[in-house]
């Protein structure tokens, strides 16, 4: 993926609910991703999410095929480049590129239960044995 488009990652909530139907299905019409969405409490016009669909592909992030007289969509970057891109953006731009400002803000906002903890504290031990 070049430069620019790396750069350019970052989508909005609804965006992403798109994308995560595409994700799961591999490839979906338009009628389908309405569907999905409608699955999981987001009833959205067809109208609405054919435009979200043509904009995305527009940004380079999915791509179209026609089936007959209907387009099918797939994703063109996968969830982990969106994760990096976007992750890194909030860490850039509210956390001045420090990741332990973001976890003691997590921390101290009382976003991370005992269970995240217990999984970090095992991810950290995993990571230090590789570096030790």
């Amino acid at each position: 993926m070049d430069e620019e488009k790396s750069n350019d990652l970052a989508l909005s909530e609804l965006q992403l609910a798109l994308m995560r139907v595409l994700w799961e299905r591999g490839e979906a019409s338009t009628a389908e991703v309405v569907e999905a969405l409608h699955e999981a409490g987001r009833a959205l016009a067809h109208t609405t999410v054919a435009t979200l669909l043509t904009r995305l592909e527009k940004r380079g992030m999915i791509s179209a095929s026609r089936d007959g007289r209907q387009l099918r969509y797939r994703a063109a970057v996968d969830e982990p480049e969106v994760q990096r891109s976007m992750v890194s953006g909030l860490l850039s731009n509210l956390f001045q590129g420090e990741p332990s400002r973001l976890m003691s803000h997590l921390l101290s906002e009382g976003e991370i239960g005992e269970d995240d903890l217990a999984k970090m504290r095992a991810l950290l031990a995993r990571r230090g044995g590789r570096h030790a």
